[in-house]
């Protein structure tokens, strides 16, 4: 018999961890991985682009001015009316873009989980105030609203990154208000008050990271949307002021040149194609793994 036992297989005596059941769920989804791949990739090229950029992003080729040049081997996307390479351009603008989208998400998502927080952990009065401001400023429309901002403004990359964040934590606050709501009632937090713990280490402590599932599909999520404001703030030329590149002031500027020059169009536009694609994509793969139903 102790032979028998010997040769049967080890029972397992642990669950495997959170995480790791996590990211083999993710790791199933193959669009959710492509995107992931090509937003490092995408992120690296931008990190690195005064080391990977053959010229300046306002360099000009004297022997070229007046008319752009298609792209050959001195330059891969082309160049601008003023001789300046396209592909290094682009390369400089996936820097502000992907900064504006990424810090903009980020800090919309913080203002959002601090205000859903308070206001699904402790209801009553403060919950009734928060959200119906929260209501007052969904009500208000947010492009035109920036629009305005940044007219007057006229923005830098850090004061664009604060108006777009401000105006774009509703959608978070409403998401997080329904977590707390939920896990509020629930047994760990029952327990946790009854050894002692305030309301600060109840909510940060314990309701908060049973929250960050939802939280981080949201803010990725949200990446995608803000990377497609800030292009459309610069192609209007409320974003960031010239000669500073991102790939919403390229696009307004090649938009005098559709006919005569498409790629100073194409190029940008499949950046900004490609860059939500991947997010999106990431999201969804996100979403699918934090899903217990799964």
């Amino acid at each position: 018999m102790t032979d028998t036992l010997k040769n049967l297989p080890a029972r397992r005596t642990r669950r495997e961890g959170f995480w790791p059941t996590l990211i083999a769920r993710f790791l199933k989804h193959k669009l959710a991985v492509l995107g992931l791949v090509v937003l490092i990739i995408l992120g690296l090229l931008a990190i690195f682009a005064p080391f990977l950029a053959p010229y300046t992003f306002d360099g000009q080729d004297a022997s070229i001015i007046g008319t752009p040049q298609p792209p050959s081997t001195a330059h891969l996307m082309g160049t601008d009316q003023l001789g300046r390479d396209a592909f290094t351009r682009v390369l400089y603008g996936a820097r502000i873009s992907l900064m504006v989208g990424l810090f903009s998400a980020l800090l919309a998502t913080f203002l959002g989980t601090l205000i859903g927080a308070l206001s699904g952990y402790y209801r009553g009065w403060m919950d009734a105030v928060l959200m119906r401001f929260t209501d007052v400023v969904l009500c208000i429309p947010l492009l035109p609203l920036i629009i305005l901002l940044s007219g007057i403004l006229r923005p830098s990359v850090t004061l664009l990154i604060v108006i777009v964040g401000t105006l774009s934590w509703m959608g978070t606050a409403r998401l997080v208000r329904s977590q707390f709501l939920s896990l509020r009632e629930r047994e760990f937090v029952e327990a946790s008050r009854a050894l002692g713990g305030g309301d600060n280490r109840v909510m940060f402590r314990h309701i908060l990271p049973n929250a960050i599932g939802p939280i981080i599909v949201s803010t990725t999520l949200s990446v995608g949307g803000t990377i497609m404001l800030e292009s459309a703030l610069s192609f209007l030329g409320l974003g960031v002021q010239p000669p500073t590149p991102t790939w919403g002031n390229l696009l307004n500027y090649a938009s005098q040149w559709l006919t005569a020059a498409p790629w100073l169009a194409i190029f940008p536009g499949i950046m900004i194609l490609i860059t939500v694609l991947a997010v999106n994509f990431l999201g969804d793969g996100l979403r699918d793994a934090f899903d217990p139903r799964n």
